[in-house]
């Protein structure tokens, strides 16, 4: 069977409290739950990981190796300076696909970068949990023999 990590890193564990007009009224156990059945229905096995420290997050990356087919990450504000996570990401074969709620591209000036999107097979943002579901969609996609340029 698949598996895939689902990473999510600082404040996602506020999920349903923190600026519900930004990341929507959904707690992480809700969206963990509906992410897990729809694997169920597409024969993917999904494990999941929340942490609000960096060093945790660097481990189970180094870990995934030989465990997991695919992570998706959302990294929360890692995301916009974290070269610890970039390299551990550069650091394992397995593909890393980039996920936000939000649109960053479309925020403050601060998140549009993202020091993770060059190491990583792609990033999904926008969609709210959406973008957890086609990063998965991505995912099954790379999984079953589609091209990654990252991670």
């Amino acid at each position: 069977m698949v598996k895939f990590l689902i990473i999510n890193g600082p404040n996602l564990n506020m999920l349903g409290k923190r600026e519900p007009g930004i990341y929507g009224s959904q707690s992480l156990s809700e969206l963990e739950a509906e992410l897990k059945k729809y694997g169920q229905q597409h024969q993917v096995e999904l494990d999941f990981l929340q942490s609000n420290h960096e060093g945790v997050i660097i481990e189970a990356l180094h870990q995934a190796e030989g465990r997991y087919n695919c992570i998706i990450l959302n990294a929360g504000a890692f995301t916009h300076y974290s070269f610890a996570i970039r390299d551990a990401i550069s650091a394992i074969r397995v593909p890393v696909i980039e996920v936000h709620l939000s649109n960053i591209y479309a925020r403050e000036e601060f998140r549009h970068k993202s020091v993770l999107a060059p190491v990583t097979a792609g990033q999904i943002s926008g969609f709210g949990t959406l973008s957890y579901i086609l990063a998965i969609q991505g995912a099954i996609a790379m999984s079953r023999g589609g091209n990654s340029n990252g991670g």
